[in-house]
């Protein structure tokens, strides 16, 4: 934009300038073009009077004097044919001159002769003064190339100009940007500093305006997420009383391993509701991939679901937290026991990346992925349709990728990013 405002004043500038100087610099050629014709004129009217006088030697010495002082080359026709000063032949002009006509004629040379006719006791006398080319255009040439440079400084320094204010300008507007992209990666603090004129003050005003009422409503967003995580806490206390009662002590251990997981759950929630988001962190996916596993296995041995699980055994870190991977996991692996037939075969793997962080694929042999069931809030089968999406986010916060597909069952697949270098 500032670049665009110094060209658009830098061509307004020059169209005025081209008005001005060409008009200018035609009329200094008009100007010297009249001031040689004057002068020559005024020379030729000068030796007419001593022509007049018939004063023979008189002439003579004023034309030599004149020839030798004077640009303008003189000549005087006499009545008798003779001629004085410089030589030049008698031409049409001449003798129709004699005739007692005054006359200015342009020569094939680019020249001009005054012809001044001046009558006497023995005759008409023309005198003749020669104003060559260069002569009317004495002066021209300087005069024009200090309007060019007159031209081009009042360019440069409208363009210089031009630049500061316009940078004065598109600085605020950077500025407004640079708010609105913190704003937009989350920066909630970023405020804009109302300067510049008065309409971008305004815009200034009406972001900052924008920013706390969006930091308001979040807050209140999170304060509602937190009290309704908080009000899961009394039905597992409940359900936690009813697995103590159990008799059998495996069920009991099952039942209070989950009761403790959904704990474990609940808590994340109502953390991660109180706090604003951020990004980054780091885990070892292979540890946090095979707890998972290890936790699921026992729920695929109930419904006589075969498991292949390819897991790596190095450490793989990514940039992710390991609550948060944990939870992409389980919405994964969930999603398969939720829309999947009992005995249907899953299987779950693990590589690491050759530009660093982890692929992990998660596919079944079940009917497939249905339709927009990678869109939030959509599953097709009574759930909240949220599973997908946790484990989209997660992949995205780590600077990796999420793909679905639906080649033979469903196949989801994971790009983990690596985490960020330490500062």
């Amino acid at each position: 934009m500032r670049r665009r405002l110094t060209l658009l004043v830098g061509a307004t500038t020059s169209l005025i300038l081209v008005a001005f100087l060409v008009p200018l610099a035609l009329l200094v050629q008009r100007v010297a073009y009249d001031r040689a014709l004057s002068s020559a004129s005024l020379e030729a009217r000068t030796l007419s009077v001593f022509a007049a006088t018939g004063n023979e030697d008189a002439l003579r010495q004023v034309v030599q004097k004149t020839n030798t002082s004077e640009p303008f080359p003189v000549t005087v026709y006499r009545p008798d044919g003779s001629v004085i000063g410089e030589p030049a032949p008698e031409s049409d002009a001449v003798r129709l001159a004699r005739r007692g006509q005054t006359l200015n004629v342009e020569l094939p040379d680019g020249g001009i002769e005054v012809l001044f006719s001046v009558g006497a006791r023995d005759g008409t006398s023309v005198t003749r003064v020669y104003v060559a080319e260069e002569h009317l255009r004495a002066g021209v040439y300087r005069a024009w190339l200090i309007l060019a440079l007159l031209g081009v400084a009042l360019l440069l320094m409208s363009l210089l100009v031009a630049d500061r204010l316009a940078h004065s300008l598109v600085r605020s507007i950077d500025e407004l940007a640079d708010t609105s992209r913190r704003l937009g990666e989350g920066d909630l603090s970023a405020q804009a500093k109302p300067k510049g004129p008065a309409e971008i003050k305004a815009v200034a005003a009406t972001l900052n305006t924008l920013a706390a009422r969006i930091s308001d409503l979040l807050v209140r967003e999170r304060e509602r997420v937190a009290d309704l995580s908080h009000r899961v806490r009394t039905p597992l206390t409940a359900l936690k009383l009813d697995a103590e009662s159990l008799r059998d002590p495996d069920d009991r251990e099952r039942l209070e391993s989950s009761i403790a997981a959904l704990e474990r759950a609940v808590t994340q929630s109502i953390n991660d509701a109180r706090r604003p988001a951020a990004n980054g962190g780091r885990c070892d996916a292979t540890r946090v991939v095979r707890d998972r596993v290890e936790f699921w296995t026992v729920l695929a041995e109930d419904q006589e679901r075969r498991l292949d699980a390819d897991l790596t055994d190095r450490p793989l870190m990514v940039g992710l937290a390991a609550d948060e991977l944990e939870s992409a996991v389980d919405a994964l692996l969930g999603n398969v026991f939720a829309h999947t037939p009992e005995g249907t075969a899953f299987s779950v793997r693990l590589s690491a990346l050759a530009e660093g962080g982890a692929t992990l694929v998660v596919e079944d042999e079940g009917p497939g992925l249905p339709e927009a069931a990678t869109e939030r809030g959509h599953s097709g089968a009574g759930s909240s349709g949220l599973g997908i999406d946790i484990a989209r986010r997660a992949a995205e916060s780590s600077g990796g990728s999420f793909s679905a597909e639906s080649p033979a069952g469903a196949r989801i697949t994971l790009r983990l990013g690596p985490p960020a270098p330490a500062v």
